[in-house]
């Protein structure tokens, strides 16, 4: 054995030769294609990233895998070169994204119609906004023209809402996790925002690829608050886009959305006004009119009944008058008063006079 070289045990070697690796490359991207992809006990990656002329075996915890990968895709790893104490060298992956637009396409699809699967885009599970908010949470970069854009259209169409803004990237391997903990942020606040707007303006499929990922796709459906994404242009169409309860084409697109435009919105009112004055108008006569039509059906009701009424009393009268003792008396009649019986003092009244007299014979008609 030549003296200078040094003799390591196996475990010391391994050991030496991951400190050089993690001295020299502590974090490589490496490009290659998928192959051997398999999930063993529901928690472990392992694959091969080759190309032409190599191969490399690569593992990576479940969880940290974000977008869905198979074979023959062509995918960009960031990872961790190691030597395992098997002796086999591999890529300890932190995470994996696809590589080109037809990669992405397919890790799209592939996402899509597993969550689709799931329920997670189905209509019923959408929400309304609230037609006019007062308190909205933006999820955004405030650095970018999106952004900008978003806030410089909602104050010249509204003004005068309660927006709390939560600072984040929206594109780049940290971008879902940041955009992750500002919708949690909100969504654990005691006075809730009424509505979530997350927002980013246009580029390409790999900066929009940030909102593909699994987790903050699944973040936006359970948010409590109901959701807006305006993402990208009009015809870019993100999963957080399907997941939201109401998408929007752009940012500004959004801004439209979350806010009427209150000079049109008192055009439509004054319209309104001036169309329902006359109706208003026409309404009053109709009531007015129907009521001198009651007015002069009760007037003629109450006097045929005070009428009913009046020759009923003089009827009345007439009979009482008929009764009059005075009018029996003169017509000839004379009114007796007193005991009719032999010997004894009565009093008979006419009309004109009052005559006493005895009573000296009493018999009784046949």
């Amino acid at each position: 054995m030549d003296a200078s070289s040094p003799l390591f045990t196996v475990s010391d070697f391994i050991a030496v030769t991951n400190q050089t690796l993690e001295y020299a490359y502590p974090t490589v991207a490496i490009e290659g294609e998928v192959a051997s992809f398999k999930v063993n006990q529901g928690k472990f990656v392992f694959f091969d990233l080759k190309d032409a002329g190599g191969s490399i075996g690569c593992f990576m915890t479940l969880w940290q895998l974000r977008v869905p990968i198979e074979d023959g895709m062509k995918v960009i790893v960031t990872a961790t070169p190691k030597l395992t104490q098997w002796g086999r060298f591999s890529l300890t992956v932190r995470t994996i994204q696809p590589s080109g637009a037809g990669n992405l396409k397919k890790s799209f699809e592939l996402l899509k119609a597993k969550l689709e699967k799931e329920g997670l885009f189905a209509r019923e599970r959408k929400r309304l906004l609230p037609q006019i908010p007062r308190h909205v949470a933006v999820v955004s970069s405030t650095d970018a023209a999106g952004y900008k854009d978003f806030i410089k259209i909602v104050g010249d169409r509204w003004g005068g809402l309660k927006i709390d803004v939560a600072h984040v990237q929206v594109q780049g391997a940290n971008a879902p996790d940041q955009m992750i903990r500002a919708l949690r942020h909100f969504n654990e606040q005691e006075a809730l925002p009424e509505v979530i707007v997350l927002i980013r303006g246009g580029g390409s499929a790999d900066d929009l690829s940030a909102f593909n990922d699994e987790p903050l796709v699944r973040e936006i459906a359970a948010s409590r608050i109901p959701t807006l994404v305006g993402v990208g242009h009009e015809v870019d169409v993100s999963l957080a886009d399907m997941a939201a309860d109401v998408r929007a084409a752009t940012p500004s697109n959004a801004a439209q959305i979350l806010v009427p435009d209150r000079r049109e919105a008192v055009r439509v009112v004054r319209q309104k006004i001036s169309t329902l004055l006359p109706r208003m108008e026409q309404a009053i006569d109709r009531w007015r009119q129907q009521m001198s039509e009651a007015l002069g059906g009760a007037f003629l009701a109450t006097k045929l009944r005070y009428e009913r009424y009046d020759e009923r009393l003089r009827h009345q009268q007439r009979l009482l008058a008929e009764l009059d003792p005075r009018k029996v008396l003169a017509r000839g009649y004379a009114l007796i008063r007193g005991e009719l019986a032999v010997g004894m003092m009565i009093e008979i009244e006419k009309s004109d006079s009052i005559v006493k007299a005895e009573v000296r014979h009493v018999s009784k008609k046949a």
